[in-house]
């Protein structure tokens, strides 16, 4: 294992994460169509116990990715969760609001209402596909951030600082891009499309499965439309590289599509996954009968997704490219931990698949029966 190994396996790793979180966002995508999907208190409840079964797997996927982050790539962690604090602390924020809404919205004594809680659900199921898919955006496009290590060695600095971001937005600027928007609102059209399909497939009332044929196309057309925008965009632009003998970073022009070519494997994942998410989506739409589809979707996501991430990163691309000072770009090389604790941790990691093992066990516990209204109005504890 040599450390050039190991730093391209921390980053397979944390990609991996960062995929899986973007597939279990159909617990967002639901909320945020709960209302018109559920259209009666009844089926309301019946969505957000659906959902509300998953959503700690979502959290903890969260709090997972940006351990990895922090403990195989510090540097990244200290410039984008602590100077583009702003963007990460909405996205928590968000989440915890979550928990809370689920717990609280149908409690006696809630002097709020449950509609107040369900706004926050609706809040968080928008904002936080939103926020995550901008966050992720910045892999390709960039953000206002400047290093200089140079700190570290600097005896007049009492605590030196060895990143900062370069204005006093914190991260939200990133929002100002209309290609990051573009790509956070194709997460949030993807979060929808899953949710639904999701929902379809756990909940046995066929007044929402109904509907949901229907708001499925009100949501994967648009995702269709932003994702392959993006991805044209994302083929056609300039990239982020570098130089791995000097550690020189420049501007190539075609990287990402560079990337793709050199590296085929990540194409063709790429296209299997487009491939299983389009066909659960149109075998839903237009089969009345399957409601299976977000296995082969949701399936489809993680490969997509993690195509996408590892093409951000491998291939000497600056991941976490900087706009304000080209040379403080993060790669992989330069911002990773030790040799020892990536090593260390490389054998830490040989007990991920016991965990991934527990998980689909609970999953499948969890849904061996549908949801139906009533179970909801029998069961001891329900949301």
């Amino acid at each position: 294992m040599t450390y050039s190994f190991l730093q391209h396996y921390w980053c397979f790793v944390v990609a991996l994460l960062g995929a899986i979180l973007v597939f279990l966002l159909f617990v967002q995508g639901a909320n945020s169509v709960a209302g018109s999907l559920g259209y009666t208190e009844q089926g309301r409840r019946l969505v957000y116990n659906s959902t509300g079964r998953k959503w700690e797997f979502t959290f903890t996927t969260l709090v997972t990715f940006g351990g990895a982050f922090f403990a195989s790539y510090p540097l990244f962690y200290s410039t984008s969760f602590g100077g583009a604090y702003w963007l990460w602390m909405i996205i928590l924020f968000t989440f915890v609001v979550q928990a809370v809404s689920y717990e609280f919205q149908n409690k006696i004594g809630n002097f709020l209402g449950p509609k107040t809680f369900q706004f926050c659900l609706t809040l968080n199921g928008i904002l936080g596909p939103l926020l995550l898919g901008g966050a992720v955006a910045t892999f390709f496009e960039g953000s206002n951030f400047i290093v200089e290590k140079n700190n570290l060695i600097d005896g007049a600095a009492l605590t030196p600082i060895i990143s900062h971001w370069a204005n006093a937005s914190h991260g939200l600027d990133a929002l100002l891009n209309p290609w990051v928007l573009v790509f956070g609102f194709a997460v949030v059209f993807l979060a929808r499309t899953l949710g639904i399909l999701y929902v379809m497939n756990n909940v046995d009332d066929e007044d929402i499965r109904s509907r949901g044929s229907v708001r499925l196309i009100g949501a994967a057309v648009p995702f269709v439309i932003l994702f392959v925008a993006y991805l044209i965009h994302l083929l056609l632009k300039d990239g982020f590289a570098y130089d791995p003998a000097t550690g020189i970073i420049f501007m190539e022009p075609y990287k990402y599509l560079h990337n793709l070519l050199d590296m085929w494997y990540l194409a063709v994942l790429l296209l299997i996954g487009v491939v299983l998410v389009l066909y659960g989506i149109g075998k839903t739409i237009v089969s009345k009968n399957y409601v299976c589809g977000i296995w082969p979707a949701g399936i489809g996501t993680v490969p997509t997704v993690l195509a996408l991430l590892l093409c951000s990163a491998w291939n000497n691309t600056a991941y976490y490219p900087s706009t304000a000072d080209l040379q403080s770009s993060l790669t992989m090389q330069n911002s990773c931990s030790s040799e020892f604790t990536l090593r260390t941790m490389f054998y830490v990691s040989l007990l991920v698949p016991f965990v991934l093992a527990y998980i689909v066990y609970a999953w499948r516990a969890i849904d061996r029966k549908k949801i139906t209204a009533k179970e909801i109005e029998e069961a001891e504890h329900a949301y």
